[in-house]
């Protein structure tokens, strides 16, 4: 691995968190109850998924390819930390499960809270997308504008129906760094828990149950299929970790500065060891990395500082608005029609510089668009079941 790619990384990781202790002033910590070792990870984890696009950016301005780095390290910036968010969400949501064993969830809450954790600032990235796409077209309709449209309502789906290029814009998902094609995957596990908590004796309204079995059903035919199953396992791997971190014993082990340890070796190679985090070696080990956080591993405190701890606030803004900044740094700003020129030493100095900028952004983000939204769950909740239900009609 070159230095100057892991040097710059370093350095754009420190200036990210020195602008997070500043930004935590307007930044409340998550809520109590939540598992504070997993809320200290995501930050770390959304930001390495922006270091694997920056490596892929520097080989985009220099040949005009999007392609995989050539670093193991940094190809798994990018999927090893995808694979443990998918450990987070399979952790999570399967734990409410269990919590609710042999009772009853709110399930309208559960996909009313899912709806407004994602949709806002999803739409507002696609919003900022769609601007930059007017703008390196010229504010001028290049296809028919039914298809400009159509295409954009493929993107608004989560991407899940396709990403196709907008308005003549060749490699239009290069904007957003092509991140979103984790999304429907996570939509996808939310629309099975209710099948899920059948494992669990939860009891599920059978309009819920029928939904869930025709998503199980749409997508089963895909899922036995590489790279699906592969994501799978990443899921499996959080609902593993349900059952063994709860463990005594593994709650004892991690605890202990030895676990600390394990987690650094198994992470580093995990991270640096494979040139794919979707083999079952690299899973696996991912996986011994997320049941010790998951069972209270803090990596000798890290994880519990609240600055980690605010970083992971921000982890959502920053996976799904690193792209568009990438892309306007390296593309849209005056000047930045020379990045492919600079030196490895100098492009990764600007990497450093916009990593500050991005918390920053983020933090905003967070504040005004993120939180709001999710503050308003029990109101929405309360306004769908406040309306009148439609009377059978007399035979």
């Amino acid at each position: 691995m070159d230095f100057i790619p892991l040097t710059g990384a370093l350095a754009a990781l420190l200036a990210a968190l020195a602008a997070v202790r500043i930004t935590a002033r307007w930044t409340p910590l998550p809520a109590a109850g939540r598992c504070e070792t997993i809320d200290g990870l995501r930050g770390f984890l959304a930001f390495a998924v922006f270091l694997h696009h920056a490596a892929i950016t520097e080989r985009f301005l220099a040949h005009g390819t999007w392609t995989a780095p050539r670093s193991h390290l940094f190809v798994n910036f990018g999927q090893a930390s995808v694979a443990l968010f998918f450990m987070i969400t399979g952790f999570l949501f399967y734990g409410a499960l269990v919590r609710h064993r042999g009772g009853s969830l709110d399930w309208l809450r559960l996909f009313c809270s899912r709806i407004l954790r994602l949709t806002p600032l999803y739409l507002f990235a696609m919003a900022l997308m769609f601007v930059i796409v007017a703008v390196q077209t010229g504010w001028t309709w290049r296809q028919p504008p039914a298809e400009v449209l159509a295409g954009a309502g493929q993107w608004l789906g989560f991407t899940a129906f396709g990403t196709p290029d907008l308005n003549g814009l060749a490699r239009t998902y290069v904007i957003t760094a092509g991140v979103t094609w984790s999304l429907p995957y996570e939509w996808a596990f939310y629309l099975c828990l209710p099948l899920l908590a059948l494992v669990q004796r939860v009891r599920v309204p059978l309009a819920w149950l029928a939904g869930s079995a025709a998503v199980a059903a749409a997508i089963g035919p895909d899922a036995l299929r590489w790279p699906h199953t592969h994501y799978i396992a990443a899921f499996a791997g959080g609902i593993v970790a349900v059952h063994v971190a709860a463990l005594p014993a593994m709650r004892a082990f991690a605890a202990r500065p030895a676990a600390s340890v394990l987690l650094l070796v198994a992470g580093a190679w995990a991270y640096a060891g494979f040139p794919s985090a979707w083999q079952p070696a690299s899973l696996a080990l991912l996986g011994v990395v997320f049941t010790l956080v998951a069972a209270g591993c803090d990596l000798f405190g890290v994880l519990r500082a609240k600055t980690a701890r605010v970083f992971g606030e921000y982890a959502y803004s920053i996976y799904l608005l690193h792209g568009i900044a990438l892309y306007v740094a390296f593309t849209l700003v005056p000047g930045a029609g020379q990045a492919a020129q600079l030196s490895p030493a100098a492009y990764w100095c600007a990497v450093a510089a916009l990593a500050p900028l991005l918390v920053i952004a983020c933090s905003l983000t967070f504040r005004y668009v993120e939180a709001p939204m999710m503050g308003r769950t029990a109101a929405l909740v309360a306004a769908i079941r406040r309306q009148p239900k439609v009377a059978p009609v007399a035979p």
